[in-house]
């Protein structure tokens, strides 16, 4: 960094009405991807039934990624940053770790949804809780050795290595989570619909149709992003970049949908939604209330005295 007031620079220079409404956007952005997915994993931890189910150890992981993302936003999105392999601001490649760890976790939702629609009887076999907290904690893993990599090798071999594999890796991994989300929509619609009437086909189905609109919303925000990777790589040329990350829409998306997973979740999840409404969100409304009723009192009695 060769400036040190650099660091303190807004997204945009404060000097017109738009780059203010740019500066406050960044700042509800980052506040809101935290408030929603800490209040979400607030109530995952809260209710043991929600604990003992799979599906919601993989929207805890999700919820953790985008807190991490949240947090460094204020960081990467507030203020005046490039995040890439030569800038002084650069993130040593940890931020866009955690929105990668978001997508991980969301494709992990979709194969462990698929397993356990298809084969319910091996599913409740081999993957117990134990197993899924470990298949997430190796993705945690996996991602922060490739952060490691990539901080210990050369910039020139850092980039070599990070330009083929995000083109290798998006487009694999675009086909696998297109492919699982239709074969997801012909189970729900056709297979599931030929089971006799139960409580347990109708958690099925919710918990297919939950993933499914999850991940249509994350292809629609990453896309855009990982299209323009590609074809950046493809032609082999340097592609057009915006002045910093605050200001670039095309990895703003990613950060919009930190914000549209957790409310995908709690209104497509009864039992998470009451949990949330009844122990997290009217706790702290409780306790809001009694410190202004306390405040008011104080208020009182000093003005009667």
């Amino acid at each position: 960094m060769t400036n040190s007031s650099h660091w303190l620079s807004p997204v945009l220079p404060l000097t017109s009405f738009g780059n203010v409404l740019m500066f406050l956007f960044s700042i509800s952005l980052a506040t809101s991807i935290i408030f929603l997915n800490v209040s979400v994993s607030l109530s995952i931890l809260l209710n043991k039934a929600l604990r003992s189910e799979n599906r919601f150890m993989y929207m805890l992981s999700t919820c953790l990624s985008d807190i991490c993302s949240g947090v460094s936003y204020y960081y990467a999105g507030v203020l005046d940053v490039r995040d890439s392999f030569n800038s002084p601001t650069r993130t040593f490649y940890i931020v866009p770790t955690f929105l990668g760890l978001s997508y991980m976790a969301i494709l992990a939702a979709q194969a462990d949804r698929y397993h356990a629609v298809v084969s319910p009887f091996k599913y409740s076999q081999h993957m117990t809780r134990n197993r899924t907290l470990l298949v997430i904690f190796a993705y945690w893993v996996y991602a922060f050795l490739i952060v490691a990599v990539y901080n210990l090798v050369t910039v020139g071999m850092a980039k070599r290595v990070t330009s083929m594999g995000t083109f290798v890796g998006n487009i694999f991994t675009v086909i696998i989570m297109i492919g699982l989300n239709v074969r997801l929509f012909i189970i729900a619609r056709f297979q599931l619909g030929r089971e006799p009437p139960s409580e347990e086909r109708d958690s099925k189905r919710s918990s297919v149709y939950l993933i499914l609109v999850v991940a249509v919303f994350f292809l629609g925000t990453w896309l855009p992003i990982f299209s323009h990777i590609i074809v950046c790589n493809f032609i082999g040329s340097t592609c057009y970049s915006f002045r910093n990350e605050g200001t670039d829409p095309l990895r703003i998306l990613p950060r919009v949908n930190a914000v549209l997973t957790p409310i995908l979740y709690i209104r497509g999840c009864s039992a998470l939604r009451a949990t949330l409404l009844t122990r997290v969100w009217r706790h702290c409304c409780r306790r809001k209330k009694r410190v202004m009723f306390d405040e008011s009192e104080c208020v009182r009695k000093s003005c009667n005295t």
